[in-house]
């Protein structure tokens, strides 16, 4: 029967395998922490179909009544200026308007995880004999855009869809994964499901709509 014997020295004999172990698992538990990016794209492919098309379509489109669509963008436009965006495009032939603002993407979450990341790594370099360090690049700085487009309601002069979708592009920081560093500046574009933003906007809209229709 095969036996082992216990040393003194702490697994050194099979340090390197330990050293990948730690760090794996280490990586494992940041993605897990950080969860799933959503896919990344153009904020016009965003509009393409997809299986939860009609879910997605109910949170990002209402439907107002109002004589002039010149008035719903001009609204729209004042909305989303109100809730600190820039207007980027207007196409009011087209019903057509984009908006963007600029914010930091710093989150607790990733900065704890990478610093647990960082310890975990630095304890299998410690055991491994060979530089296992990794520093996990995080989320500094994101761009938040909104689409906004406008059609009328076939049949119904007066009554006009609004259907607007907020997506962000978000830069990460640098990094470094053994010997070799991490750039900074890789970036990836989310779709924004939050739908507390949505319904934000579209009670600002009609709220403004009731205004201008008032003169008030």
């Amino acid at each position: 029967m095969r036996t082992t014997t216990r040393s003194s020295r702490p697994f050194l004999g099979t340090s390197r395998q330990s050293a990948v172990v730690v760090l794996g698992v280490s990586l494992l538990f940041a993605s897990l922490l950080l969860g799933c990016a959503t896919p990344t794209g153009n904020p016009e492919d965003f509009f393409k179909p997809t299986p939860e098309s009609l879910q997605v379509r109910a949170l990002q489109t209402r439907i107002f009544e109002t004589p002039d669509e010149k008035e719903l963008l001009s609204a729209s436009a004042a909305v989303l200026q109100d809730l600190g965006f820039q207007i980027e495009e207007s196409e009011v032939d087209m019903g057509i308007l984009r908006a963007a603002k600029e914010r930091s993407a710093r989150e607790f979450s990733q900065e704890f995880t990478q610093g647990l990341v960082l310890l975990l790594s630095a304890t299998a370099s410690v055991f491994g004999g060979a530089n296992a360090i990794f520093i996990m690049p995080v989320d500094l700085h994101q761009q938040i855009g909104a689409t906004l487009a406008t059609r009328p309601v076939e049949g119904e002069g007066s009554r006009f869809t609004v259907r607007i979708l907020f997506h962000r592009k978000v830069w990460k920081g640098s990094g470094q994964s053994g010997d070799q560093s991490i750039p900074p500046g890789a970036d990836r574009m989310q779709m924004i499901y939050d739908a507390e933003i949505y319904q934000q906007f579209f009670a600002k809209l009609a709220k403004g709509l009731f205004l201008e229709a008032h003169e008030i």
